[in-house]
């Protein structure tokens, strides 16, 4: 079989030594002129193909069903599938590790507030009843002014539950610019992920080896939690 580069070749030796018009040449080796005068692009997945790259690295925990949704976020026009092919040929993959979990998003170092409503944090709580039945209760702390926004307590509370909180809270008062959470599986759904995202608030995870809370959070938890074992108690 010969090749199309082959076949571009004799199409310029006939038409420099016979004299033929390109197109007779063409006929002649059976090249289309499409492919006579087809340039190749060079590589046209380079530049997704390293922002995967970057993706997968920062989010370590991400697949490529949820690297393809942030390639959305940021305007590139690529299908899932695209983004599979060369999420595999760069041999990317997620890690399973199952006695450490491992947080979705790069953590940054704990700051100070510098003004209300600029940070929030947000922890749960985990009690039991005398029953035996357990309870969880998520906390919602302004950093700054030590304010408790809310308190949801049940015996399960999911991601979506976790935004309709956040956005009974909205009904009173702005959103944050960051919201301070741990690695738990509520805060690293997709759910609080796309919430996130859609209103223009900054997940932040606490870094490794630290306590998950904020102090300002650890010290309203604490005290909520004794209040709670008060209550239970009594």
């Amino acid at each position: 079989m010969v090749s199309p580069q082959a076949r571009r070749e004799a199409v310029a030796l006939l038409k420099a030594e016979w004299q033929l018009s390109e197109r007779r040449a063409c006929g002649l080796v059976k090249l289309s002129t499409s492919v006579l005068h087809y340039e190749s692009k060079g590589d046209s997945d380079g530049q997704v193909r390293e922002r995967i790259s970057v993706l997968a690295n920062e989010r370590r925990r991400f697949g490529y069903r949820r690297i393809h949704i942030l390639l959305k976020r940021e305007g590139w026009a690529i299908n899932v599938k695209r983004v599979y092919r060369l999420y595999r040929q760069a041999g990317l993959a997620v890690r399973k590790r199952h006695r450490k979990r491992i947080g979705l998003t790069e953590r940054v170092p704990l700051q100070l507030r510098e003004q209300p409503n600029h940070a929030w944090s947000m922890d749960f709580v985990h009690d039991a009843l005398d029953n035996g039945r357990r309870i969880r209760c998520l906390n919602v702390v302004d950093d700054f002014t030590k304010e408790s926004l809310a308190i949801e307590v049940d015996t399960s509370i999911s991601g979506l539950r976790v935004t309709r909180v956040l956005d009974r809270i909205a009904q009173h008062r702005a959103l944050p610019k960051m919201i301070r959470v741990d690695h738990g599986p509520e805060f690293t759904s997709q759910m609080l992920d796309a919430w996130a995202h859609k209103r223009g608030v900054n997940l932040v995870f606490t870094q490794p080896g630290n306590q998950p809370r904020t102090p300002i959070s650890r010290a309203l938890t604490g005290a909520f939690e004794m209040s709670v074992s008060m209550f239970i108690g009594s």
